[in-house]
Parts: structure tokens; C-alpha cells; sequence
């Protein structure tokens, strides 16, 4: 895969140094596509999903194009929900960062309009928001569309989805028709296809199209860890499996630089790999490397373009990779020539999602492992010292140091067994505090729904916020400790068995999703608490972007939906009824 880097695509200084600071140097596969495109001027349809990149393949170009003099509204970015629109608001700033003189505002709904406006009068060249705040602002006259040069509808379907078809028309439809009009839509139903014919002149189609890739025969693994613990469980693995060479792979030249470090402190040989070296020092790294004199090799995915090293025996994804074809590309650095490859991945909260992503597409197995424990760490370093004193009384002459030893044990009072067990403790190090607090068992990546449902449902972790708290409808003393068995221990009873003999189940829908900030154990504690059913006869929960879908039991389907007609969620006027059927 051609890898191409942002200084290669004619930007200007301050946006390069912007993204010099974040921490990236290669663009993704929509990025690659949409920027050259956009700063031609061109419309252009995106295709691509959430994650890709897409954010900054919009915010690059629109950007460039700002004029930082001019204090009026340049460019508008519409979002379906209050939580994106702040989301790329923040990312935009950071590409706008070295841009003096440029204002970005997101607009939107629950916040004080009166703030708004008071920050759009002071001058801003980018607004970024959802539609119906957008439009309060443009009938207020707050926001004056006359300077604007670039529209963009980010998830534009899902803005379609929650019903602002409408307005996205009505706002397109009052910008100057010399404008460049950007459109991002993971999918392209008729009606986003028809605000494509009415509002852009010869749009560009850009398409990321996964291709089929090849998955080298790697052993793969994968560990649920936390930020905190992810040098820490480096290390006891590089322990545990001693790997005598061995590259590992972060996001970020500034991730590099501080892992080498981080190593380099606790005494590995580690050196790192990225854009900002000069070629000797590449070289000379690289050199390291090949001779063995550098055992673990810590690199960006551009830097690693150069590795040809077969002896690779272990590849670490200290940082789960944006796109699944890096990942592919990482781990085929190990297993060459016929040799045994083992490749380890760290993931942190909803990266294991992201993972689990990464396995369906390369049609692989990543198999779940425990942390490894400092006991296990230890049982390993005393088999290999214990190995090593083995070959050495088989090869050696010991005579010489057996005279030494029992001479100092006439001399000081101690038994050879002493002797030989303070020796085995320099051997392998000092002991240290175990910081590593969440041994819990592996989760396989094909079960990971069913888990996270079972975690919430018996109480290990609770749904966090809003009104039941952090236990959740389990510990809501409405029901009783039991997870809603106190009271209501006959219906609920009755109920489970209803649904484990296969009760017919209906489908409700919600208007909140994923980009609410929204999980489906906050669902699910929802319409458990307010319509008096348990968790458990809850079925499947189909979570989106902008909406979701809960299978309950049939018997109880009006009961829910009288029971959530004023019901909040974290906060959230929400709206639930029956499904449509296809």
C-alpha cells in the first residue's frame, strides 16, 4: 500500500506544522483522495465510515482556503448531533492551531443561544453545527451566509435518519451559489443522492473500497489494558516471551519518542523509528537493528515502510492502527521465511471494537489473552536463569568458583541453599509492586456484545450516569438488590422464562445513538427502570450513530413505549416507538 505523507500534498506551513504537532504524518485512504480534490475547488460526495480520517480530509482544504483578514463566516459544517459538532470543532481548532487570526464556533442545540451570538458578533470564519441551531441563528440574522465559500454535510445520512433532511435543504439553498459544496455519507440513499444533483456542479465521487488482503500466518493475540498500564504490560510481555527482535508500532512519532524513553528507563534496548530523522540517523538505527545490537524497534507505520528484517520474531500494536490494512501490513513484519511470528495488541476501551472491526475485515482470528501477572513475569525469569545455570554446570569448568564459594561459606555463616537463592534474585531483578488492577478474564472479539450486555446486566461496571446511578437497574433499591427480583420476583420470573423459550420479541426503535454519547447499557437501564421489566428479558440492542434498535418481549412492548413517552436518557429527550418493518 502506497503511503503517502501530508508535507507531499502542497499544504500550507502553519496547517503542516498543525498536524506536525498532532503527531501524524501519513494521510488515510479518504484523506489521500479528498484533499487533492477539494483543493482544486471541486464538489465532492465521500464515502467513507466514521474513523477514517474524515474530519480533517474536510478541515485541511476548507482551511486553506480561509481568509484569516476577513472576520465573516467563510464556511459552514453541518453535524446530526451537539457531540460531533463539538467533536470537530476541537479538531479543526488543532489543525487551525499555527492559523492566526481564524475563529472556529460550533452552534447547537441545549446550549445558551445568547453565548452564541455573542461570539459570532466578535467574528468567526468557521461555524460548525446541527441543522435546526444553524437555521435559528441564520432567521436571527446572526449568522449571514453572504461571504460563505464552503458548505460541508458531515454524515449527511445520518443527519437524513433523525429527520433534517428538510433543513439541510432549506440552509444549502440560501448559501451564494459560488460556493464549493463537500458531502460525507458512510451510505447514499435516494435523498442524499438528490440533494447531491440539486446543491453540487459535478461532484467528484471518492470511495475508500477495502480490497481483499492477505493475513500472513501470525499468531495473533490481544490484551484489554489501561492507558496507565500500557508500558507496564509492554514489558511483561517482551518478558514473558523474550522475542530476540521485535518492532513495535504507535500512531505517532511523539508516541515513539516517548516509549523509547520509557523503555530505554527500565533498561531494554529499545530505539525508535519515525519522519522527523535524518537518514544517517535512520540508517543507523536500522543498523542496530539488523546486528541485534537494538532488540526492540519502535516505529511509526510510514517509518516502517524501510524494515526488511526476517528475523522478526514478535510485532506489538502499542496503538490499534486507523485503518485495518495497516494493520496487516504491521504484523506481516514477523513470521518471514518460514518462521514461527507472534503479533500482540493493546487495546484500550472502545479500541476493542475497533479491533474486533479489523478481524471481520481481514477474515482473521485474534485470540483474547489475560494480562500476564508479576507472578507469571517471575516464574519465567527464574525458569530461564535456572535454564542458563543448567548449560553452564554441563559446558563449564566450575572448579575454580567452587573453591571461592566454599571458602566464603566457612568464612560467613550461610548455607549454599542461601547462596544460591540470593544469586537467582540478582539474576532476576528486584521485586516490584504490582500496579496492574484489573486482572479480569480474557473476552473474545466475536462475543464482545454478549459480554459488555452480561457485564451491565449482573452489575460489573453498572451503565454509568444518568438517574440509576452508577450501579444501574440492577442496584435500584425500587427492585431490590437482586437486579429487579425483590418485589416483582413472580413477573420477573415468569418473564425470563417467557424469553428463554423463545417468546415472540418486538422491535422498538430509539432516535439516540453512539454519536449521543450513548451505550446500550444506558438503554437498556432505561426501559428496564421505567417500565418495571428486568434487564434480562431484554433482548438483542442494534446500536447506530444516530439511532437504535431493542428487541423486548412482545407482552411488553406497550408497557415500555407508555413507560418512555417522557422518559430522559443521560439527560436526553428521547423518542421511542415500534419499528417500521421492511
Amino acid at each position: 500500500m502506497e503511503t503517502i505523507r501530508f508535507d507531499e500534498l502542497n499544504l500550507s506551513e502553519p496547517i503542516l506544522r498543525a498536524v506536525a504537532e498532532m503527531g501524524f504524518e501519513a494521510v488515510s485512504p479518504i484523506q489521500a483522495q479528498a484533499i487533492p480534490a477539494q483543493l482544486e475547488g471541486r464538489d465532492m460526495i465521500g464515502q467513507a465510515q466514521t474513523g477514517t480520517g474524515k474530519t480533517a480530509a474536510f478541515g485541511i482544504p476548507l482551511l486553506q482556503k480561509i481568509d484569516p483578514d476577513n472576520k465573516k463566516i467563510q464556511a459552514i459544517i453541518l453535524l446530526p448531533t451537539r457531540e460531533l459538532a463539538i467533536q470537530v470543532a476541537e479538531e479543526i481548532r488543532r489543525l487551525a492551531k499555527f492559523m492566526h487570526k481564524i475563529k472556529v464556533l460550533p452552534v447547537y442545540g441545549g446550549q445558551d443561544i445568547g453565548r452564541q451570538i455573542r461570539s459570532l458578533k466578535e467574528g468567526v470564519q468557521v461555524v460548525i453545527g446541527t441543522p435546526g441551531r444553524v437555521m435559528d441563528h441564520m432567521r436571527r440574522k446572526t449568522i449571514r451566509v453572504d461571504h460563505v465559500h464552503t458548505a460541508v454535510l458531515d454524515e449527511a445520512d445520518e443527519m437524513l435518519n433523525m429527520g433534517f433532511l428538510e433543513d439541510m435543504e432549506t440552509i444549502l439553498s440560501q448559501l451564494p451559489e459560488e460556493r464549493q459544496t463537500v458531502m460525507f455519507s458512510a451510505t447514499m440513499p435516494a435523498a442524499i443522492a438528490d440533494i447531491a444533483k440539486r446543491f453540487q456542479t459535478d461532484p467528484v465521487m471518492v470511495r475508500v473500497v477495502k480490497k481483499e488482503l492477505t493475513v500472513p500466518e501470525v499468531t495473533q493475540y490481544y490484551y484489554e489494558v489501561r492507558p496507565k498500564n500500557k508500558v507496564e504490560v509492554l514489558c511483561r510481555l517482551m518478558d514473558l516471551y523474550s522475542p530476540k527482535l521485535s518492532v513495535v508500532f504507535c500512531n505517532t512519532k511523539k508516541g515513539v519518542d516517548e516509549l523509547v524513553q520509557a523503555l530505554q528507563g527500565r533498561g531494554y534496548f529499545a530505539e525508535g523509528l519515525h519522519g522527523d530523522l535524518k537518514q544517517e540517523q535512520r540508517d543507523r538505527v536500522m543498523n542496530g537493528f539488523r546486528n541485534g545490537r537494538t532488540e526492540i524497534l519502535v516505529a511509526t507505520d510510514v517509518a516502517a515502510r524501510g524494515i526488511d528484517v526476517d528475523d522478526v520474531e514478535a510485532v506489538f500494536n502499542y496503538d490499534i492502527p486507523q485503518d485495518d490494512e495497516y494493520y496487516v501490513h504491521r504484523i506481516g513484519r514477523t513470521g518471514r521465511a518460514g518462521r514461527v511470528g507472534k503479533a500482540f495488541s493493546l487495546v484500550v476501551g472502545k479500541e476493542v471494537y475497533k479491533l474486533r472491526d479489523i478481524q471481520r475485515y481481514c477474515k482473521t482470528k485474534i485470540i483474547p489473552q489475560a494480562i500476564p501477572s508479576l507472578d507469571d513475569i517471575t516464574d519465567i525469569k527464574v525458569e530461564k536463569a535456572l535454564e542458563q545455570v543448567r548449560d553452564m554446570m554441563e559446558t563449564a569448568d566450575l572448579g575454580p568458583m567452587i573453591n571461592i564459594i566454599e571458602q566464603k561459606l566457612i568464612e560467613e555463616d550461610h548455607t549454599a541453599l542461601d547462596l544460591a537463592a540470593a544469586l537467582l534474585k540478582i539474576s532476576i531483578g528486584e521485586d516490584n509492586e504490582d500496579i496492574i488492577d484489573n486482572y479480569e478474564p480474557a473476552r473474545s472479539l466475536d462475543d464482545l456484545d454478549r459480554y459488555r450486555r452480561d457485564d451491565r446486566r449482573f452489575g460489573r461496571g453498572g451503565y454509568g450516569g444518568g438517574r440509576y446511578g452508577r450501579g444501574g437497574y440492577g442496584h435500584d433499591d425500587r427492585y431490590g438488590r437482586d437486579g429487579g427480583r425483590g418485589r416483582r420476583r413472580g413477573s420477573v420470573e415468569r418473564a425470563a422464562v417467557d424469553y428463554v423459550t423463545g417468546q415472540d420479541m418486538a422491535r422498538l426503535f430509539v432516535n439516540i445513538g453512539r454519536a449521543q454519547n450513548v451505550s446500550p447499557g444506558d438503554i437498556l437501564g432505561a426501559i428496564a427502570g421505567e417500565a418495571g421489566i428486568p434487564g434480562r428479558v431484554v433482548g438483542s440492542i442494534d446500536m447506530y450513530d444516530g439511532y437504535t434498535f431493542v428487541d423486548v418481549p412482545g407482552k411488553y412492548s406497550a408497557q415500555v413505549l407508555k413507560a418512555m413517552e417522557h422518559a430522559k436518557i443521560k439527560g436526553k429527550n428521547v423518542r421511542i416507538e415500534m419499528a417500521k418493518r421492511n
